[in-house]
């Protein structure tokens, strides 16, 4: 699954290769079974020396005359309605998926669609377990949250192909 979505969505969108191609490889590492130790170091110590070094260098790069603007505060306002439309959209989708298939699927998965990996997925598992102890979601929950990821990584690649970047 990793190999054949990184080279159809490769191959569609260029501009996302990378992000693609190292989203499935990370997939690939877990997934393989004979890479535990760099599956291990993937997911936690490369993962945090990343985020500290992008972090870093965000904010060495920001002055506050830049950051502390109008246009800053509307970007962060509009990121929290896409993601509560988002969240919201995926729960009324599951309801409908839950009534075509005569109460099979749990709504709640519907949540776990937006790319907030995996903590959209953890949220929609304990909302299920508050409800019902013996409702484990977090399998199932991690499907939309994947494709969540895969959907953002393509709409990025399209966007950077029609605006440039």
């Amino acid at each position: 699954f990793p190999i054949v979505v990184a080279i159809v969505v490769s191959l569609l969108l260029p501009p996302v290769a990378a992000l693609m191609g190292c989203l499935c490889m990370g997939n690939l590492f877990e997934v393989s079974g004979v890479t535990a130790r760099l599956s291990d170091t993937a997911q936690n110590a490369l993962i945090n020396i990343v985020t500290i070094f992008l972090a870093t260098g965000t904010g060495l790069t920001m002055s506050g005359d830049k950051f502390l603007r109008l246009e800053t505060i509307e970007i962060i306002c509009l990121g929290l309605i896409a993601f509560a439309a988002g969240t919201a959209g995926g729960v009324v989708f599951g309801q409908i998926m839950r009534i075509a298939s005569g109460n099979k699927i749990n709504p709640l998965i519907g949540s776990a669609g937006v790319s907030a990996v995996p903590m959209a997925a953890r949220v929609s598992q304990v909302v299920g377990l508050k409800d019902n102890p013996s409702n484990y979601l977090l399998m199932q929950a991690m499907g939309p949250n994947v494709a969540g990821v895969i959907g953002t990584a393509v709409a990025a690649g399209t966007m950077l192909a029609q605006f440039g970047g």
